[in-house]
């Protein structure tokens, strides 16, 4: 049973016969597409324009452009640097040239004369691991999409979240200039998100008896440093008409790995209709009659 379909291998050699005898052996055993260059120049025309070669058996003694110029031309370019290349030569057989085709990027350096059968097995052994590296890549690329579309809806899930939540959510920096804000934080204080983008906190939020921003976030920063929390805090969002906004508001530090604050987390509770007008006593409500 002829195996390895769909694989292409390039054949290199200036003798014809010598690429007749490559290409009736390789189809013999193996499905395989058989390339055929006479030249190193060829050879580099076709693995540029190729789509896929999946290997390269290459003869080392060519006119112009030998077997070792042609694999050095080839591995320095990105399209071929990876496609393995087996040397066959019946000349060039010491070591020193063997050690050379090695350095140039060969897998293998096979001298002739080489056993049929010897010589499908290598061309075996090299399919069989390119089908094995492709198989884990495909195994690997769907773990990767898979582990892409579980970030992607995780993504959606939380902005989603953020997106309809009925509280207002500011993300500031360390100094209190705010980072982000959601749709309700924007109706709240009736600015675009890109409008709070850069303002100070201060700029949009009142405590009582808060005078100046820099004061404000000293004390923020050094009780969320003690606490890392500070919660159900009344106090005022400052609209954009200067309209003030009654909020029961909480305040969270994010940390990194050396303790320090990298963001403050701030959500803000809308209470307009849970609080009296400022002025009004318990005593000035309505009573039940």
């Amino acid at each position: 049973m002829k195996r390895y379909s769909g694989f292409t291998l390039l054949a290199v050699d200036d003798h014809e016969h010598n690429l007749f005898t490559l290409r009736t052996l390789v189809n013999k055993y193996m499905d395989v597409t058989v390339l055929e260059a006479t030249s190193g120049h060829q050879a580099l025309e076709i693995a540029m324009t190729e789509p896929r070669i999946d290997l390269i058996i290459l003869d080392v003694q060519m006119p112009e452009m030998d077997g070792f110029q042609t694999a050095s031309m080839l591995k320095i370019r990105k399209k071929t640097r990876d496609i393995p290349i087996i040397f066959l030569t019946a000349a060039f057989k010491t070591e020193d040239f063997q050690q050379k085709g090695y350095e140039v990027g060969a897998v293998d350096y096979l001298l002739k004369p080489i056993d049929d059968i010897q010589l499908i097995n290598k061309i075996s052994t090299y399919f069989r691991l390119i089908e094995k590296e492709r198989g884990l890549n495909r195994i690997l690329e769907e773990k990767v999409a898979e582990r892409t579309a579980e970030l992607a809806q995780a993504k959606q899930y939380l902005e989603n979240i953020i997106k309809y939540m009925g509280e207002a959510l500011l993300v500031l920096d360390p100094s209190g200039q705010i980072k982000s804000a959601n749709p309700t934080a924007c109706r709240m204080l009736d600015y675009s998100e890109d409008d709070l983008k850069g303002m100070a906190i201060g700029d949009v939020f009142e405590e009582d008896e808060d005078e100046t921003a820099g004061a404000f976030m000293g004390m923020w920063l050094e009780a969320l440093i003690r606490a890392g929390a500070l919660s159900q805090i009344d106090a005022r969002f400052i609209a954009k008409d200067e309209r003030r906004v009654p909020i029961l508001f909480s305040r969270t530090a994010i940390t990194d790995e050396a303790g320090d604050i990298t963001d403050i987390i701030c959500i803000a509770k809308d209470m307009s209709g849970f609080v009296r007008e400022t002025g009004q006593t318990e005593e000035d409500a309505p009573q039940a009659q």
